[in-house]
């Protein structure tokens, strides 16, 4: 499992936008299924389907699903998370919950499964919407390492209908004698650049990506993404 970088950048990132109805599923097809710009699929396509449930007090819950390609037998990464999204004013937001990822496929697949918190803030202005998200582990992919990740982001619509979404990210073990990425460094670093747009229904996404791993996995790319939510 060394060779498998995961952060938890979840398309649960997006619940508490798309959760609209008490039960709704998404589909995605992406081109490399990437968290951090690290390549879950050995570079390879990828598809993801979830689904959720909203309920009162903008709590949600829900399930997701993937194909990955770590280069061992296992080859479905299956999530579990909850959590709230909390309106605070018209200006700032609060996504917090906790969720589990379980990997399956081969007999020690289950060994990486993990939990992990996560707490995101959002403050909209007329310049966009700037977010600071927060995840931290106390099992990193069943390691026993803490491990936490840090995020700034911020969406601009260029258009109606057409967004410019900036972010960058640092991952940092907080135990390096249970977790180093290389052998030698505790953390690395992830840019992302994407461009989002829709149409009838569907959401579309081209974005490019780089970290500063010497990986042929996780150098510079561009991943495209289509998905498109179903209400239930």
């Amino acid at each position: 499992m060394k060779n498998l970088l995961k952060i938890s950048l979840l398309p649960l990132a997006v619940i508490s936008n798309v959760a609209i109805a008490d039960w709704s599923t998404t589909v995605t097809g992406v081109s490399d299924y990437t968290f951090n710009g690290v390549s879950q699929t050995n570079n390879d396509p990828a598809l993801q389907v979830s689904l959720d449930k909203s309920f009162d007090g903008g709590v949600y819950a829900g399930s997701w699903a993937s194909n990955v390609d770590f280069g061992d037998d296992t080859d479905i990464e299956w999530d579990f998370y909850a959590g709230q999204y909390i309106s605070l004013n018209d200006a700032l937001s609060l996504d917090y919950g906790i969720a589990y990822y379980s990997y399956h496929g081969g007999d020690n697949s289950s060994n990486g499964n993990y939990p992990e918190a996560y707490a995101k803030f959002g403050y909209a202005s007329e310049l966009g919407q700037t977010e600071f998200n927060f995840w931290y582990s106390w099992d990193y992919f069943g390691t026993g390492a803490g491990h936490t990740v840090s995020m700034i982001a911020h969406s601009y619509e260029l258009a109606p209908n057409h967004t410019l979404r900036a972010s960058f990210d640092v991952s940092n073990s907080l135990d390096g004698d249970k977790w180093l990425w290389d052998g030698e460094n505790s953390s690395y670093h992830h840019y992302r650049l994407a461009y989002q747009t829709s149409f009838a229904g569907v959401n579309f996404e081209v974005a490019a990506e780089n970290t500063n791993l010497d990986w042929d996995t996780a150098d510079e790319r561009v991943v495209v993404s289509i998905s498109k939510t179903f209400s239930l």
